[in-house]
Formats: C-alpha cells, sequence, structure tokens
C-alpha cells in the first residue's frame, strides 16, 4: 500500500505528550506515515519546562533534506522553532522543497507557561515562516502576540486579528478558541474569502497537554491524504474534541496531562 507522508519540522517534548512525540502519534492515529526534523530538544513533564537544549540549525537543514530527498512529503507541519536561525534555515529548506502544504503551529509557550520562543525570533517568524505558510493556527495569546496587540476577547475583535494575519502573507488563518470564554470552543477560519466559524463543547478537564501540536498536525495529516482545506480542519477539530474528551481516560503525569491521540483504538 501507498500511505501519505507528512512531516514535523518541531521540538522533542521528553515526557511524550506535545511536540515532535504528539505530532507522530497524531499522524499515526489518523493513518498517515510520519517523519520529523527535530529543532530543540525540551527536559519537561507535565508541570513544566525544565530546559531547552537548540538544535543546530545546519543540522535542522540536514533532517529536513534528508526526508525530502527520500520521502514524498505531502504536508509539512512547523511546531517550535526556538530561534532566529532554525527559523531562517526552514524558510531556506521550504523554498528548496516547495512542499505543496504547510501547516504553522506559532508555538511561543508550553501549556505549563513556560517561553518556547526567544522574544527576538517573532519578527523572524512572522516575515520568514508565515508567508510561506498554507495555513496558521494560532491561539488567542499567540494572534495577539504576533500582532502586538491585545488579546482578542469579542468575535469583531478576532475578525480583524484574522484578517491581519493574513496580510502577512499566509494563505488562510485558523484562530482556535480554546482560551476564550464560555460553554464552547469555537475557532475561526479565515481563508480570504469567507470565515467558517467552527464550534465544540468546552471540555472540563485539566489535561490538555500537547492540544495544538495536535490539531495542527491532524490538520496537516488531511491534507497529506488530499483532502481540502475546509474539510481538514473539520475532521481535525472533531478528532482533537474526542481526544480531549477521553483525555481523562489516562493517568499520565501530576499536571497538564496528554490529550488521548488513540482514543479511537483504546
Amino acid at each position: 500500500m501507498t500511505i501519505p507522508v507528512a512531516l514535523t519540522i518541531a521540538g522533542s517534548d521528553s515526557s511524550g505528550g506535545a511536540g515532535i512525540q504528539a505530532d507522530l502519534k497524531t499522524f499515526a492515529a489518523l493513518g498517515v506515515y510520519g517523519a520529523s526534523a527535530v529543532t530543540a530538544l525540551t527536559a519537561q513533564n507535565t508541570t513544566c519546562v525544565l530546559g531547552i537544549h537548540e538544535v543546530p540549525a545546519d543540522f535542522v537543514t540536514a533532517q529536513i533534506d534528508a526526508v525530502f530527498a527520500d520521502l514524498d512529503v505531502k504536508a509539512v507541519k512547523i511546531g517550535m522553532v526556538a530561534q532566529r536561525a532554525t527559523i531562517a534555515a526552514i524558510a531556506a529548506a521550504l523554498a528548496r522543497w516547495s512542499p505543496e502544504h504547510v501547516v504553522l503551529d506559532p508555538v511561543m509557550v508550553a501549556t505549563s507557561g513556560d517561553h518556547l520562543l526567544a522574544s527576538d525570533a517573532v519578527a523572524s517568524l512572522r516575515s520568514e515562516l508565515i508567508p510561506r505558510a498554507s495555513l496558521i493556527t494560532p491561539n488567542l495569546p499567540e494572534a495577539a502576540a504576533l500582532l502586538e496587540q491585545p488579546v482578542a476577547t469579542s468575535e469583531g475583535e478576532i475578525a480583524s486579528q484574522g484578517e491581519r494575519l493574513l496580510a502577512l502573507g499566509c494563505r488562510a488563518v485558523l484562530i482556535k478558541g480554546g482560551h476564550g470564554q464560555g460553554s464552547e470552543s469555537i475557532d475561526y477560519l479565515f481563508d480570504g474569502g469567507r470565515t467558517i466559524v467552527l464550534a465544540a463543547p468546552r471540555i472540563a478537564t485539566k489535561n490538555t497537554h500537547g492540544t495544538g501540536c495536535s490539531l495542527s498536525s491532524a490538520i496537516a495529516a488531511g491534507l497529506a491524504k488530499g483532502e481540502d482545506l475546509e474539510t481538514a480542519v473539520r475532521v481535525a477539530k472533531a478528532w482533537i474534541s474526542a481526544a480531549i474528551a477521553a483525555a481523562d481516560r489516562l493517568d499520565v503525569g501530576r499536571g497538564h496531562g496528554p490529550v488521548h491521540h488513540f482514543h479511537r483504538f483504546y
């Protein structure tokens, strides 16, 4: 059989709930073969990030080139990029290999609250990676940080930020509402011509470690399988909602535990 291939370019989570580990679990759960290029090693668990060891940018390049030279990559997911040199290396690799689908999750802060992106790298993220993305998937605080604005608190403010993010050069924006209030978690998909509102019941659980990583990877998996963007986002939203709902079936760690990537299987 021929299986679609997706590449994740992100940081490693030693506790297994987020980053590269969550991405590969997501790809596997959704029937996609996952390859990876590690941008940073983190010493972390469900309560905190204890340390970050950045992978040299030239070795990030070597990993990406090795994968593209051999595997038929249908979609790329980009997560934690850590530093400016890594951003430049990834941007150059995307220009060199021209993947059809690039999902960029602008990871800045871990679920525990620890910062994962150097402050001087935000401008590089805006100028070098966002214009190369098919879709960016910021949560409300990340969207605000990218635009140097306060966090949006109304649908009108979210729509305004979505349009401003589109103006940075990406093809589409998904602003995630998990940090919002109310009984529903509402995401907004902007593709330059329309706004699609995606609502799901807000689930009362502390086990949300890796949610953003997993959602963006699920979208990339759908694109790798040939789904159009709206379908990929809708399917991924339903899948991650079910993974969050099943998270309490797992008993992992003392802090924000992981979502249940394999809820369909056990």
